[in-house]
């Protein structure tokens, strides 16, 4: 696997030179300051590309092998008239990351919010910081502090009970950080959807269910994933984060059969997959060493991380990289078997970019101040560390056990 680390930019306290000193060669990054729906333009490509590569002549080498996101326009997710025009620039897009030598690009298709957490700073018993879901308490945001109509026919009615009679204690301090959590709406950031226009974000999705968003989000691939497969360009989706419905909106990329009818909707490789083992492993269902060979040509971006799920399984948070509920060995062995066969291939994709996603925040990390700018839910430098070096000896030992074998 090619080893990444996302990087938020300029802006990011995680500095390239702690990416590059982690091992990493390639980097995964966007450009967040240009308005989704926009064009990226070859300038504005070719910057970022200087920014990374800058270092390059002095110190081991740095790429942008991945970016992550080109956001899907709100317009196109609802499949209003005017998505037409947001394709058009989306496709302008790809070409341009293509004339800079870029080959790899993740999206995603979740309505509204790009991922929910409740908890941002959730403490484990070795004193690190984790993110994490409660159902109960994003029942508590929904029904009582956004106060969505109809919301109440989402939950189970014990759940409705306990959230009220959680809610009711619950100090003005604390219900506005669990508000400020749920309206988080990029990971990579600490800004929040504004409360009083988010409801009206909802209301555009009144009309919009199950069939509507996955007929929206075929047309979007039928129409881009050929342009980008003649340009070069290998698409891959990111899984629902968490792979649920919630707040009323529909999520259609949670399971093995959501990500077969997507591959089978539109079936060339550049219409492939970021398989996220955090994001699928949620859901007890998916047997992700078996996705992994399942779809394993059309894998071409790798997000390796864990969640444990806990005593009601709707509730989940993110675990040391090898101790979740995610069987990492199986995974990275299907891995490196099918990277194997793409060698055995020709294939000049054979080793696929992997980054170690949410790490806990640790150590040092835990230390702000004027000095240590606080770094990103589930981005501090520390956390991947430990997660990439972890990964990067299990990889070595089946690398080294499937060798072996051979001789």
């Amino acid at each position: 696997m090619i080893h990444t680390m996302r990087w938020f930019g300029p802006n990011d306290p995680v500095s390239l030179m702690d990416i590059r000193q982690a091992g990493c060669t390639g980097v995964v990054s966007a450009l967040h300051q240009i308005p989704v729906g926009d064009v990226w333009s070859v300038e504005a490509i070719q910057e970022r590309i200087s920014i990374i590569e800058k270092d390059n002549n002095r110190y081991s080498t740095l790429k942008w092998l991945v970016v992550e996101s080109l956001p899907v326009h709100e317009d196109i997710k609802k499949g209003l008239p005017s998505r037409e025009y947001f394709i058009e620039n989306y496709k302008v897009s790809l070409a341009n990351l293509a004339k800079c030598g870029i080959q790899t690009v993740c999206y995603n298709f979740m309505p509204v919010l790009d991922w929910s957490r409740t908890n941002l700073n959730y403490e484990m018993p070795d004193g690190s910081k984790a993110l994490r879901f409660v159902w109960e308490d994003f029942a508590i945001f929904d029904l009582f502090i956004l106060q969505r109509p109809n919301a109440e026919k989402d939950y189970e009615a014990e759940v409705v009970e306990s959230a009220k009679k959680k809610f009711d204690s619950m100090s003005s301090e604390v219900i506005k950080t669990l508000k400020d959590t749920a309206l988080l709406g990029l990971p990579g950031s600490n800004e929040a959807f504004d409360l009083n226009t988010f409801q009206g974000l909802l209301d555009n999705y009144a009309h919009i269910g199950d069939k509507e968003l996955r007929e929206n989000l075929y047309y979007f691939i039928k129409q881009v994933a050929p342009f980008a497969e003649q340009v070069g360009i290998n698409l891959c989706i990111h899984p629902d984060d968490p792979p649920q419905p919630l707040l009323g909106l529909p999520r259609v990329v949670s399971t093995e059969n959501d990500l077969l009818q997507l591959m089978d909707a539109c079936n060339i490789r550049a219409n492939g997959i970021t398989f996220c083992t955090g994001s699928l492993g949620v859901r007890a269902d998916n047997d992700l060493a078996k996705m992994v060979k399942k779809f394993a040509n059309r894998i071409h971006f790798l997000h390796l991380r864990t969640t444990k799920r806990e005593e009601n399984p709707k509730n989940f948070h993110e675990a040391a990289h090898l101790n979740g509920d995610v069987d990492m060995y199986e995974v990275v062995k299907a891995v490196i078997e099918e990277q194997n066969r793409r060698k055995k291939a020709g294939q000049t994709d054979s080793q696929i970019p992997m980054r170690p996603d949410h790490g806990h925040q640790m150590l040092d990390d835990l230390q702000e101040g004027i000095s240590k700018p606080k770094t990103y839910p589930g981005y501090s430098a520390i956390g991947r560390l430990k997660g990439l070096a972890e990964i990067r000896g299990l990889q070595m030992a089946i690398e080294r056990n499937l060798q072996e074998k051979k001789l």
